[in-house]
This record gives structure tokens, sequence and C-alpha cells, in this order.
């Protein structure tokens, strides 16, 4: 028996007895292993899906100039490059912590490249690619906030790991100064390419917008010491806006909230993180109260998306449809982000009726392990060590070795947070 076919079989086993921590132990290994084998591309950058060998079809060149199978990238498999990997540094910068490994310091440095990679494929200033493809450096035109502040949070999280060089912190901190003087030119709105020139922003009062504006306010000012950061901040923080005319401060102590969607931590999740970041950063003692409120009300309602773990069948064979131009069918020309965003929507329709796999996933594991991190990003250590058997629960009901996406890499953080409660 291989190791892997024993790995498979002990997380199979473990579904019919008590799980301990070694269960969760073992899984979250081989989901760390699983991500760097077969999700990690030669640049550094996390793709969204591959078959149980790594293998995946990534755009051309020419497909992603025409936007196919739409200018978002939406469905692609370097859709989400810049968030996960600037998520998944989460996981890379403790993991380092704990080990003090080589492989890990390498590893932690990869997703550092990939992320600095991202932000220099294109002669737009400011623009944040979600991924490369064969050439390393062919892209799809539009990113978004939600590429765009998980870029900036792990950047930062990789400078003030203790890890970075001090050239590596200086090369660093001009993407962060370029790349935010360029949103805050565009009244904090993420620059895109051309015909499309902009798409989302940071300068709304919401919780999936808020957190953004005040983490790129925080992290700048503590790179560069211009104080023009700290009074933006400032600004920021007291700035009401909204239907329920709430300042900054209130939005991110109020938490998470599940606004398109019956369930979305998967997206919320870059705003729980940002809020995390201002959390350690915060010396205000008032402010940083409001934050800890935030972050556990956060963690509250993720919590309720845990047992959504155990709807997913390790043993299900629905077909997972690899061949993503299946789209192309319904692909037409796009000159703007509403018809691109139109067009991927129905893609999505037609290819979720040909992949049936995708849903099951997406539901199913994306969700609840997203949910399990947000969970450990709460800084009440005691409500964690009562909650800590749930996440570890998410993280053991996998076999990692068998799924499809990517999306499954929150539990390798999630699994970091829960060992450092063993030094508290």
């Amino acid at each position: 028996m291989n190791r892997r076919t024993f790995i498979a079989s002990t997380l199979a086993a473990s579904a019919f007895r008590p799980l301990v921590a070694a269960d969760a132990a073992l899984a979250a290994e081989v989901a760390h292993k699983e991500i760097w084998r077969r999700f990690i591309d030669k640049y550094g950058i996390m793709i969204d899906f591959a078959d149980m060998d790594g293998n995946v079809s990534l755009p051309t060149p020419e497909e992603c100039k025409a936007g196919k199978p739409n200018a978002l990238g939406w469905w692609a498999p370097i859709e989400n490059g810049a968030m996960f990997n600037g998520l998944y540094m989460d996981a890379a910068v403790n993991r380092w912590k704990r080990t003090k490994s080589d492989e890990d310091a390498t590893k932690a440095r990869k997703l550092m490249e990939g992320l600095l990679l991202l932000n220099s494929i294109s002669e737009v200033k400011g623009f944040v690619g979600r991924g490369v493809t064969t050439d390393g450096k062919s892209h799809y035109p539009m990113g978004s906030n939600d590429q765009s502040s998980p870029w900036f949070l792990g950047l930062w999280r990789y400078y003030d790991s203790g890890l970075a060089t001090e050239t590596e912190k200086a090369r660093i901190t001009k993407h962060l100064v370029d790349t935010a003087d360029a949103i805050v030119a565009m009244k904090w709105a993420m620059p895109a390419e051309q015909p499309f020139g902009r798409r989302g922003g940071f300068s709304g009062f919401s919780f999936d917008s808020a957190p953004r504006m005040l983490l790129v306010c925080k992290v700048l000012h503590a790179v560069t010491g211009d104080e023009k950061w700290h009074k933006m901040y400032q600004s920021a923080l007291a700035e009401r806006g909204g239907k329920e005319n709430k300042t900054r401060l209130e939005i991110c102590e109020h938490g998470m909230v599940f606004e398109y969607a019956k369930y979305h931590t998967w997206t919320s999740c870059t705003c729980v993180s940002a809020v995390r970041v201002l959390w350690e950063m915060e010396k205000d003692e008032t402010i940083r109260a409001a934050y800890a409120k935030g972050l556990q009300a956060s963690a509250d309602l993720a919590f309720k998306s845990l047992p959504m773990a155990q709807q997913f069948d390790n043993a299900d064979k629905s077909y997972f449809e690899m061949d993503w131009r299946v789209m192309n069918k319904d692909w037409k020309p796009q000159q703007t982000e509403q018809e691109a965003q139109d067009l991927a929507h129905v893609q999505l329709k037609n290819f979720m009726k040909l992949a049936p796999r995708r849903g099951k996933e997406t539901a199913f594991v994306r969700e609840p392990t997203a949910a399990a991190w947000v969970v450990t990003l709460a800084p009440d250590a005691a409500l964690l060590k009562q909650r800590r058997a749930e996440v570890e629960k998410v993280i053991s009901h996998y076999d990692y070795t068998k799924l499809y996406y990517s999306q499954f890499f929150w539990v390798d953080a999630a699994w970091e947070r829960l060992l450092q409660l063993n030094h508290d």
C-alpha cells in the first residue's frame, strides 16, 4: 500500500470512529501536501482546479486576450490566483514560524513572488491580475476587490513574518506603494485594462468593502511611515455612508454579513482576515476592541456553516468536466464589465449541468472550510478552544486526494491557528 492509498484509507476509516486530534493533524498535512503537489503553478500562483495528477489545461494567451470563456476569467483555472495566494499566506507564514524549516520558508517565498508577479504583468498602474497562463504573463483584463485586498494582505503577512529580507521588504514596499497610489488616484476603484477600465473598489460602506480600505491605509503607513496614510486611515474610520449611515469602524465591529447569497464565507473571509490584521496592528484599545467584536461576530456566523462539511460524500462519483472550454459555446465578445458578468452567469448555469461535481465541492467543501478558518481568526482563545473539536471535524472530514478544486486550502490555515492554541 503506497502513502497516498494509506492516507485515503485512513481518512475513510475516520468516518466510522470518534474523531481525535490525530485525525485532524493527518488530514491537515494531506491537505497541505495536495495543495503543493497539484495546485501551485510554476510561477508560485495557486490555480483553481486540477485533476488528481495535477494536470490542467491553462487558457492560451489568445484566449485571455479574447476573453474566453469570459473577460473576468470566471470558471477558468486561473480565476483566483491573487485572492488565494494572499489568503493562503496566512497558513504559509504560520507554518514557517512553527517549523522554521527551509522548505516552509521556500514555500512562503514562492507565494510572495507569485503575488509580485501578478502586479507586474500589465502596463496599467495598480493592476493586480488573477493569474497567468502558459507564457507566464498573459492574463484576463479584469481583477477585482476580492483579488486585490488579499494581495495587500498576503504581502503584508510575508513582510511582517520575520522571513522577509531587507531586499524583499524594499521590493514589496514599492509594489504596495505604487498599487495603493494608483487605487487612491482612481477614488479607490480597482484598475482594469481596456476596454473595461476599472472593476469594483474599496470605497463602499458594507462589510465586504469597508475593511479593505482600512487595511490598505494601515499597511501602507506601517511600511512607509508616511503620515498621509495614517490620516487617511483615521478619516476612513470615521466616515459614514451606506443605507444605515454607519462608520467604517461600526461596520467592522458588526462583522461579516451574508448579503448576496445564503452563505458566502469563502468571499467574505477576505474582509474578516483584513479585520484580523487591523486588530493585530491597532494601538488604540477602543478601536482594537471594536475589531475584536467584529471578529467574534464573524466567527459566530461562520460557525453555523461548519456542519455543511458533513454533507459532502467522499465516495461521490459525480462527473467533473475538466474541459472548461465547453463554456465557449456560449461565448460572445464583451465590451463592458456587465456584459462579461452576464455571459459568465449563463456559462456557469450550463456548466453546472455538465459538471455536477463542481456544485458539490463549492457548496460542501469551499464554504465550510473557509468558515473553519474564519472561526480561528477570532482572538478569544478560550472560546476557540471550546469550538476546536468542531473545526477539527471539518478538517478531518475530507479525502483531499480526491478533490478537484483547490478551495479547501483554508483548512491548512485553520490548522496552523489551532496549533497556536497549544502554546496559549
